[in-house]
């Protein structure tokens, strides 16, 4: 499994799970459309507007690296399914692929130091874009070849001083 974090943040699975989302489709850039409609009506109520944002630009890039690089070589029906674990704390958010093994650190890594003009090329951007704006990112190979890019993020909830 491999496995980045950002910060001091360790999600050990101790929260009650909310609510949960499930979506498969196919592996088609033109699917996207479906992606973002069904994350704004899913999502979009639950959380922040940051945080819904950073959500989505983070899953779209991963729905996109699948089609362009994992499936490249596999039919379009082959199913890319996306999972959502929402709980009140944070989120997490679950896409299945079926392409080779991938070692994300290792791959991160070699991208080195991203400066402003690197995130002008589309090679690395969005693994780059989802490492930066997810707490933590892992990446597994399954048992049954397929693939797990696990993606969490916290959801800073604003306090209101009335309610304590």
């Amino acid at each position: 499994m491999a496995h980045t974090k950002r910060k001091d943040i360790i999600f050990k699975g101790k929260e009650k799970l909310l609510r949960q989302f499930r979506l498969q489709q196919r592996t088609e850039l033109t699917e996207t459309t479906k992606v973002l409609q069904w994350l704004e009506v899913t999502l979009k109520p639950l959380i922040p507007e940051k945080v819904y944002w950073q959500c989505q630009v983070a899953l779209i890039e991963a729905f996109t690296n699948i089609v362009r690089h994992a499936h490249y070589n596999l039919p379009s029906h082959t199913p890319i399914e996306i999972q959502i674990n929402l709980y009140i704390h944070y989120l997490e958010m679950c896409v299945w692929d079926w392409g080779e093994p991938f070692d994300l650190i290792k791959y991160l890594q070699s991208l080195g130091p991203i400066q402003s003009q690197s995130l002008e090329k589309e090679e690395g951007r969005g693994l780059y874009l989802i490492h930066e704006l997810m707490d933590e990112v892992e990446h597994t190979r399954l048992s049954q070849g397929r693939n797990c890019l696990v993606m969490r993020k916290l959801i800073e909830r604003e306090i209101n001083p009335k309610n304590h």
